[in-house]
């Protein structure tokens, strides 16, 4: 019989749910080399054993980590610093050991030592006792101690950790070699950060990520463990209403049959709800349980809030919180967070992938990442800000390619954001290396990520391989595997075919033009070279090769290879004029940025949901510091490509396809535009305005790009001349803005460089709310001549050093004669580190007037041509 408590809610009483105690962290890890431990397993994980010239572990991280928080080696993204590491790191296993004190109030409980993430493979023991092993970089490890252990008194773990079996051999990053192959060899074993062999953005890394990588833990439980909760929802077409249904395995680990409760509480936006069912279990027996609307009329939720993606509304979230009680004594609680949505993949006007949430058509704008971070060092903080630039570029899906970014954090950072999920398994492309033999390891990994992370309202498809069919035995287990696991989501067994899904490049920088011309609807790889700032560049290498594209810009990515990174410079050079420098060489590579990165995305939007659905740049997120494929650096600088997505990715957008010169709004709201005006003005390379025209605007559906009008450019303007559009309502606010250079000839700007030096006049205030500081800043244009591409960098004073991450409204920016920009910049207070903030401000050929005020404003010399001597940085 279900026993629910709807006296209670009808009185708007809910009852405290006791909470299982939090999880303690086994803490206090020390690591050495397995060749140089002589003493047997037994010997090493008992009290006895004393651990000599054994390092500091970084736990979580991986051996390298540890090895260079040690001071064994030096920084290895740093210059060409991880050529000198050697590659037997990843020859041999190494022995992790920590001494942990069991809480006394596990007295009388099953005691459990939790490993939620090693890589590859393990072997755990406890008091000289082997109680299991882990195989796979994404399986969790729980194992049942309490045998082994004495609440309130102190326990010995160790752990011994190998490698991947087939660490490979990695093709090393050089001007003369390239980037060389993708991949090889790892890719045999499945579930690792196979990556780490090398790719074409990412050096190898010399440790293949082996260690324990994910917190390890203690808890304890009674005789029924809750396990795999779940929870789906149904959502009418109105919005009205939605049925959740909830599952969960209840598992008795004991002789004897038991009797119990097993209580729920939902706890979110729509209110809460607390329901009861009696179970009874079979000795040593697991059974499911199934719970519905039906048999619980409360998970009918009237008006409930909606989780939707970046952009199309709030990212509501619920939590369920599950417990089973024996004898009114809590054996178990365990809680989950779940959001309301409904994700649809198919329109009735076409075959190919259509993503819609909650009814609406979504235009995919999603970036790529390749992994997470070189060596796994992903505190939650550095995500948070990744996610953060993320949905302020609005963007609204980031594929997680063939799974090496997988983590706790990367998924609930992603349902608070509202970035939906491309989410892959661990195969890659089968160029790039060959088909996955340990089956059995492969799909225990694939399982348990499916059922650690399904309840994630931001996963929108699980995806078996990177351009490739997986084998076709491997390719149905999954599939059959999904119908049971999470049936409602798509499954996608190719990133490369099927439903109109296409990938392949290019992946070199080229006009804004090319990227109008398309033949795939759905495109999860696209990109170009995306050059950081001046700043992030020299933090990355020593200052002898900051001028000489050398061997250390090949191991950041800057070489021959699918980004084309040996032409790049000459094609800057030839488009914008003579590299006189570094400074130069950034300076002219953010109009490049800034070109290329917007056109990805205006590109589909002249098409959006004609010919195309969506666009995933590769990549979006940078592994290693890197010279492509990204719109932020490494340290966490955004540079002119992650603002030239916002501009394009705006949910009410004006542009010029510049493959034909129409302007078109795009429209990627649920609702029609109406009483908008599109102003297009047209000036001459000096700055004069020679034409201004506009246009209403009316009757824009919701998810749609319609055509305005055709551009119209005085036949005797200059060969480079500059367009800019605003997007205005009915009371003269702009909605949208945007602005291109533009020339007769297309692909010459070098006389951009003969442009007036502009003078901005700015001026700012800053203040503190709660733990961020935010800061506004004030732009004003009083010259005849347009400045172009302001960019203003958030530094503290006096040390000058630079605030990351910042996060800002717009950067980049464009300004006529006459114009003004506000600018709003966020930083955690804690990272001005008690100094004051100063913004510093450079461009293409823009200065600022000093200000010594409220907020301190002033020239950013460093990134000036002409502050620095002339070298043949590009010959």
């Amino acid at each position: 019989m279900l026993v629910t408590l709807r006296w209670i809610l009808a009185i708007g009483i809910v009852l405290p749910l006791p909470l299982a105690h939090a999880q303690e962290a086994v803490k206090d890890w020390t690591m050495q080399d397995a060749s140089k431990v002589t003493a047997t397993p037994e010997e090493i994980s008992s009290s006895h054993f004393k651990p000599s010239d054994w390092y500091q572990a970084t736990v979580p991280g991986t051996v390298l980590t540890t090895l260079v928080d040690n001071k064994v080696y030096p920084e290895p993204l740093y210059g060409e610093n991880m050529r000198h590491i050697p590659e037997s790191l990843n020859k041999t296993g190494y022995w992790y050991r920590s001494t942990v004190t069991i809480p006394s109030r596990y007295k009388h409980r099953q005691v459990w030592l939790h490993f939620a993430g090693i890589n590859y493979a393990a072997e755990v023991w406890v008091n000289s006792q082997k109680v299991g092993t882990i195989r796979g970089a994404f399986l969790r490890g729980d194992f049942e101690v309490s045998r082994l252990v004495q609440p309130g008194h102190s326990s010995i773990v160790a752990v011994f950790v190998t490698p991947q079996p087939h660490p490979g051999i990695p093709h090393e990053h050089t001007v003369a070699l390239g980037v060389g192959k993708n991949g090889g060899e790892t890719a045999i074993d499945g579930p690792t950060f196979l990556s780490t062999i090398g790719w074409d953005w990412l050096a190898a890394v010399r440790d293949r990520d082996t260690g324990i990588w994910l917190p390890v833990t203690l808890s304890e439980t009674g005789p029924v463990l809750v396990k795999n909760p779940f929870v789906t929802s149904e959502l009418d077409n109105a919005h009205t209403y939605a049925n959740l249904a909830i599952s969960t395995t209840l598992e008795n680990g004991t002789s004897k049959s038991v009797k119990g409760i097993l209580t729920g509480v939902i706890t979110g936006p729509s209110g809460d709800i607390t329901f009861h069912e009696p179970v009874s279990l079979d000795a040593g027996r697991s059974r499911q349980i199934k719970l519905d609307s039906t048999s619980i009329p409360e998970l009918h939720v009237m008006k409930p809030s909606l989780w939707w993606p970046n952009g199309y509304g709030a990212q509501s979230l619920y939590h369920l919180d599950l417990r089973f009680e024996v004898g009114g004594v809590v054996s178990q609680s365990v809680s989950t967070q779940f959001g309301i949505r409904k994700v649809e993949y198919q329109v009735p006007d076409s075959d190919n992938l259509t993503i819609s949430v909650n009814g609406v058509r979504i235009m995919i704008r999603g970036g790529n990442w390749g992994l997470d971070e070189a060596m796994k060092r992903i505190p939650r903080e550095r995500l948070d800000a990744q996610f953060h630039m993320h949905a302020l570029a609005h963007m609204n899906m980031i594929r997680n390619w063939v799974g090496q970014s997988t983590s706790p954090d990367f998924y609930d950072l992603a349902d608070r954001y509202g970035i939906l999920l491309w989410d892959e398994f661990f195969q890659p492309n089968p160029g790039d290396g060959p088909n996955v033999t340990d089956i059995p390891t492969y799909m225990a990994n694939v399982t348990d990520k499916v059922l650690r992370y399904r309840n994630h309202p931001a996963i929108a498809v699980w995806c078996a391989r990177n351009e490739g069919y997986p084998p076709k035995a491997l390719d149905e287990a999954i599939k059959a595997k999904m119908l049971i696991l999470d049936p409602s989501r798509l499954y996608q067994s190719n990133s490369a075919d099927g439903r109109g899904v296409s990938s392949h490049g290019p992946y070199f920088w080229r006009s804004p033009r090319y990227f109008y011309a398309f033949n795939e609807s759905f495109k999860t790889e696209v990109g170009s070279v995306s050059i950081p700032t001046i700043e992030s560049i020299q933090g990355m290498m020593p200052k002898e090769d900051w001028e000489s594209i050398n061997d250390d810009w090949a191991q950041h990515d800057l070489a021959k290879g699918a980004q084309r990174g040996d032409e790049y410079p000459l094609v800057l050079a030839k488009r914008y004029g003579k590299i006189r420098n570094l400074a130069d060489f950034v300076r002219k590579s953010q109009l490049a940025n800034y070109e290329t990165f917007r056109a990805i995305y205006e590109g589909r939007n002249a098409e959006m949901f004609k010919t195309t659905t969506g666009v995933i740049t590769w990549m979006s997120h940078p592994a290693q510091p890197s010279f492509v494929w990204q719109l932020y650096h490494y340290d966490l600088e955004p540079n002119a490509s992650l603002f030239a997505v916002e501009k394009a990715s705006e949910p009410i957008h004006i542009q010029l396809n510049e493959s034909n010169g129409a302007i078109q709004v795009v429209n990627n709201t649920a609702n029609k535009l109406s009483n908008l005006t599109a102003t297009a003005t047209v000036f001459s390379l000096d700055g004069e305005k020679a034409l201004g025209k506009s246009y209403p605007v009316n009757d824009i559906p919701a998810s749609t790009t319609v055509k305005i009008a055709q551009i119209e450019v005085p036949a005797r303007i200059s060969s480079i001349y500059f367009v800019k559009l605003d997007l205005t309502n009915s009371s003269g606010s702009v909605v949208s803005t945007n602005f291109y250079w533009q020339n007769v000839a297309q692909d010459d700007f070098a006389a951009l460089e003969t442009m007036t030096p502009v003078s901005l006049n700015a001026s700012g205030s800053s203040h503190v709310e709660g733990d961020k500081t935010i800061l506004e800043v004030d732009l004003k244009n009083n010259t005849n001549t347009i400045a172009l591409m302001t960019h203003l960098q958030l530094h503290r004073g006096p040390s000058g050093e630079r605030v990351l991450p910042a996060f800002y409204s717009d950067n980049y920016i464009s300004l006529v004669p006459g114009e003004t920009r506000q600018v709003t910049i966020q930083a955690a207070t804690k990272d001005l580190k008690q100094e004051s903030p100063v913004i510093e401000i450079d461009g293409y050929n823009v200065t600022v007037k000093a200000v010594n005020s409220a907020l301190a404003i002033q020239d950013n010399q460093n990134a000036r041509p002409s502050y620095w001597p002339a070298s043949e940085i590009v010959p």
